[in-house]
């Protein structure tokens, strides 16, 4: 038995996923990797190594079951990728209720069920390491035509950060990850939701959808190969950071982030310490 991690990979079918497990693989890594679509993880690889498998990201029975299974085949789990997830565009106002949870669901929700799932394991084992897959736009907002995506993925930010926390007397390890823009499908229609009522107002949010899908889709900067291997570094690293930034567009917009914010509280720092007693 190959004394190499065992890997969980969510939203493994394309994409991002389907690149990390496949390095994964070539690395003579264990692999358990999961998609709504088990037809086409199949097509990723028939090796002993590789495990697909079918699982809903909002059936915690579902999850359950993909762990219990990935353990039964390769005797542990030791990294657990959330990496499923999709895009939405659409002003707030325009993006409806149900547009609007929908996305939660998935990006939020299911991320959360997957950790609740896994962590009996990782406790259980004193050891471990989950990979949430978030965006810069989970850092830096500023996005027109992306506020609920980016809520959701500030919110698996936020989650993240308490987790490590609290996860990390059992030895467990928890990364952010946030990719700027790489070449993969995300912004094609199977993974970018539009709004089915959109308001013809919003200008700047139809030219902002129009620059994603026609100009910016397929021509991103970012390797997706080389995020893989960034996975893997990460992974084997005594102290892995918490918030692992990819791609030079992603590391630039957190220095403007930054400073923007710094710039603020200092023009308003007489407004914001003279609120005390």
């Amino acid at each position: 038995m190959s004394n190499k991690k065992v890997w969980f990979v969510t939203g493994a079918s394309k994409g991002l996923g389907r690149d990390l497990v496949k390095k994964l693989l070539a690395g003579g890594y264990r692999v358990a990797a999961t998609s709504r679509n088990l037809d086409d993880l199949r097509k990723i690889a028939t090796d002993d190594n590789f495990l697909p498998l079918t699982m809903q990201l909002n059936d915690e029975s579902s999850i359950g079951q993909a762990l219990a299974d990935t353990v039964a085949r390769f005797g542990r789990v030791d990294v657990v990728v959330n990496n499923a997830g999709y895009g939405l565009v659409g002003s707030l106002e325009e993006l409806s209720d149900a547009e609007s949870r929908g996305n939660f669901d998935i990006n939020v929700f299911g991320t959360l069920n997957v950790i609740r799932k896994a962590l009996p394991y990782f406790r259980a084992q004193k050891s471990g390491h989950i990979f949430n897959v978030s965006s810069i736009a989970g850092f830096n907002g500023r996005f027109p035509g992306f506020g609920i995506y980016c809520a959701t993925k500030f919110a698996v930010d936020g989650l993240s950060e308490s987790l490590a926390e609290e996860v990390k007397p059992f030895g467990i390890h928890v990364t952010i990850v946030s990719p700027g823009y790489f070449r993969t499908d995300f912004l094609t229609s199977g993974s970018l939701a539009q709004p089915a009522q959109p308001i013809a107002d919003y200008q700047l949010v139809r030219e902002a959808q129009a620059l994603h899908v026609n100009e910016i889709n397929h021509n991103q900067p970012g390797d997706p190969e080389k995020a893989a291997d960034a996975f893997i570094q990460v992974s084997e690293a005594e102290n892995p950071p918490i918030h692992l930034f990819l791609g030079e567009d992603a590391y630039n917009m957190v220095y403007a982030k930054i400073d923007a914010v710094k710039e603020e509280v200092e023009a308003w720092k007489t407004t914001t310490v003279g609120t005390g007693y």
